[in-house]
């Protein structure tokens, strides 16, 4: 029951934030985003992978992979709006 729990928490954290990240892709827009949102997003979910690792918690290894991935995706969008002259984010 409690993998079943971790595993459903898990679920709709990566998507809820994978929403995020495609609503600001499909907007063409990172305004209102700050770039330290996803710098200190990919931080603590690169730690957090090492540390649910070595207490041997597969939900939370998988998770933070899945984050990991969505802090990259977000922060190369900002990268690229930017880059195109999207409107700036607020830093």
């Amino acid at each position: 029951m409690a993998e079943a729990i971790g595993w459903i928490s898990s679920i709709i954290l990566v998507l809820t934030v994978g929403k995020q990240v495609y609503k600001q892709w499909k907007s063409k827009t990172s305004e209102g985003v700050s770039k330290w949102l996803f710098l200190g997003q990919l931080a603590a979910s690169v730690g957090f992978v090492v540390y649910s690792w070595m207490v041997d918690n597969w939900v939370f290894v998988a998770t933070n992979l899945l984050m990991v991935a969505n802090a990259l995706a977000g922060a190369v969008i900002v990268y690229i709006q930017r880059r195109r002259g999207a409107p700036p984010a607020s830093s």
